[in-house]
């Protein structure tokens, strides 16, 4: 049977120009120069070596492999001086059979590069290109008769289920060419087993099937495949899935499970402050309980494959995923290759995971790509491919806000979503509305989402009224309040993607504040403040009553009259100053209060049992540290 065994620890790190040091894996050289502003982060390649002795093998019966979870973004390996497999790609596992290689003891050298090239993706986007070993890496040990480890970094075991009337039918493939008999079970989260069959490809039903449904009941059951030979198990392989029936449709929106189900989304990238991609399991875990918090139901993991444990806890949390290959921005004609064997990698990868209900092929390719046909061409055989894969799965793409509707581009896919940052970008939030009825006239069967939507939000600063570029805390919550209220109006969107729940490292950007960032989110990069819009949305989308009161970290105020703004998913919030009440108000969501300032000013909010509160000093002049320092940067697409 199977065996793992960790190789994290003790490595030997070697950058150019830089003295050799011992590091544990996950590990990114780029986790301080690719958060700091400049477009000046290394990109190039560095060495990781590893010492290691060989666990106990029976190599008459058995075989080794190695596993990379993610190294970024292109890696060749080498154990004891011989090369012994590459791959090219930052975000997906790939694995490599060592067993006529490794020895008692054994050096494995792994040489990662980062670097500019034309023939792997990601190459120019809004994000720092991370290089290193940034997630596990593994010793596999098994059987010379095992499911498959060779296809694309998938488990092995592939399940596909339907319901029919209160009937969960599964089919389950498994994928082994040898001698042998495959035995299938399948278990409920208690652990008692429901249904069992025998075969390569089997389908077992599942009487009275609980359905993975959402955030209110993601039910997860488990498959396990054995692989018997001459009576004797020589390997086994699970996967957790969730049975589950959805509809897109363009005029009333997307239903799970039968019934209408209003995606509200989030986007996400892998990467804190100070850390970069190199995330353990608590980071992925703080992220999803900010997440759960917020109160979202789906997620666009952006833009690019994510860790498979982050994967896991969507299932886990009910949340609807939208995941997507990093096709973008500019297509080369010499990445076609690339984004095949990326997105075959995906699909094998996660095609079990039930939380994922869509295949993104490409973000913003338009931006700057220049064969336009070759371009196409690329497109078309990656929508081909996701509907040969998975033709359980539709295909979506999200086009380039200055992308016009009548783009051929616009119309490969299955569904679409449009990245959008009118009022932000550019002047009128109204121009949502605009857009938004006037692609629906054209089209009104085809399924349109909004894959991206945000401004940014600094929490360092602060505005009396909130404009449309100052990137204070102020105008963020204004545009987010604006949005809301937009998608509300129009129904028949497929989701809602807010860009971004946390603030990413993109180290070309300085377009104010601090550079080397995108300040979109509704979190810091840090995880540390949730910033005022962060309210905003968990009053429109929980039901768990709290009150919020804005504007916390603008405390100092040259005004004779406050505004003092309120979130809460309660109807009536009261709001006194220093103990006396300034006035009752009845709203949906957003309070909004005047509020004549003392020198010192206790401002407490009360809705119901909830409770809130801050302080805000009257000072004479305005508080020159909440004013944007202006740079010569004005979107990092000029860069």
């Amino acid at each position: 049977m199977r065996r793992i065994i960790n190789l994290n620890e003790n490595w030997n790190f070697k950058k150019p120009g830089s003295n050799e040091e011992i590091i544990d894996v996950p590990h990114t050289w780029n986790a301080f120069d690719g958060q700091d502003g400049g477009n000046d982060y290394f990109r190039g390649e560095c060495i990781y070596r590893k010492a290691f002795e060989a666990p106990e093998i029976d190599f008459n019966n058995e075989e080794v492999y190695i596993q990379f979870a993610g190294v970024n973004a292109s890696a060749k390996v080498f154990i004891n001086n011989t090369e012994v497999g590459h791959h090219n790609g930052g975000y997906s596992t790939f694995r490599i059979n060592i067993s006529r290689h490794i020895k008692k003891e054994n050096l494995l050298e792994v040489r990662v590069d980062n670097g500019v090239n034309d023939y792997v993706y990601p190459q120019m986007a809004d994000f720092t290109f991370y290089g290193g070993i940034y997630r596990d890496v593994d010793l596999i040990v098994v059987s010379k008769e095992h499911f498959d480890l060779d296809f694309y970094g998938g488990p092995g075991i592939k399940v596909t289920p339907s319901v029919e009337g209160g009937t969960g039918i599964v089919r389950v493939q498994t994928y082994y060419d040898g001698p042998g008999e495959v035995h299938v079970s399948i278990f409920d989260r208690d652990g008692k087993k429901v249904a069992e069959g025998t075969g390569k490809d089997s389908t077992l039903s599942i009487p009275n099937v609980r359905l993975w449904d959402g955030v209110k009941d993601p039910y997860l059951y488990k498959a396990m495949a054995v692989l018997m030979v001459s009576n004797n198990p020589t390997d086994t392989v699970e996967t957790r899935f969730g049975v589950r029936t959805f509809e897109i449709d363009p005029k009333k929106g997307f239903f799970l499970n039968g019934r209408p189900y209003p995606l509200r989304g989030v986007s996400r990238h892998q990467d804190w402050l100070g850390i970069g991609n190199a995330l353990k399991k608590e980071h992925h875990e703080k992220d999803m309980e900010i997440i759960k918090e917020v109160g979202a139901n789906a997620i666009r993991l952006a833009h690019y494959q994510h860790d498979q444990y982050f994967y896991d806890l969507c299932d886990e949390a009910g949340l609807i995923v939208w995941a997507e290959i990093p096709y973008i921005s500019s297509h080369m004609n010499n990445g076609m290759d690339n984004t095949i064997s990326q997105m075959k990698e995906l699909i094998a990868q996660n095609y079990n995971h039930p939380s994922i209900i869509t295949w993104g092929i490409s973000n913003e390719i338009t931006i700057c790509t220049k064969d336009k046909k070759s371009m196409y061409k690329n497109h078309m055989i990656l929508n081909d491919l996701c509907h040969e894969w998975d033709p359980t799965r539709p295909t979506t793409l999200a086009v380039y806000a200055a992308c016009s509707i009548f783009n051929p581009t616009v119309h490969i896919t299955d569904v679409v979503g449009y990245n959008f940052y009118l009022g932000w970008y550019v002047p009128g939030k109204w121009l949502n509305d605009a857009f938004l009825k006037l692609f629906h006239l054209f089209f009104p069967n085809r399924c349109l989402c909004y894959s991206e939507y945000g401004a940014e939000g600094m929490p360092n600063l602060h505005s009396k009224r909130g404009r449309r570029g100052d990137h204070s805390e102020e105008y963020q919550a204004k545009y987010h309040e604006y949005m809301l209220k937009c998608f509300k109006r129009y129904p028949y969107l497929w989701g809602t993607f807010l860009w971004n729940m946390f603030d990413f490292g993109s180290d070309a950007r300085d377009q104010g504040g601090v550079p080397g960032r995108n300040h979109k989110g509704l979190v810091t990069f840090d995880r540390k403040i949730k910033k005022d819009s962060f309210y905003l949305y968990k009053a429109w989308w929980t039901d768990d009553p709290f009150v919020y009161i804005c504007g916390r970290r603008y405390r100092y105020r040259n005004e004779k009259v406050t505004t003092v703004k309120v979130y809460s998913n309660q109807p009536v919030v009261e709001l006194y100053n220093n103990g006396v009440l300034v006035e009752t108000k009845k709203a949906d969501k957003v309070f909004v209060f005047k509020v004549p300032l003392e020198d010192e000013n206790n401002i407490l909010a009360v809705a119901g049992d909830s409770k809130d509160s801050i302080t805000i000093n009257k000072v004479q002049k305005f508080y020159k540290p909440y004013r944007l320092k202006k740079s010569k940067s004005k979107n990092w697409v000029n860069l």
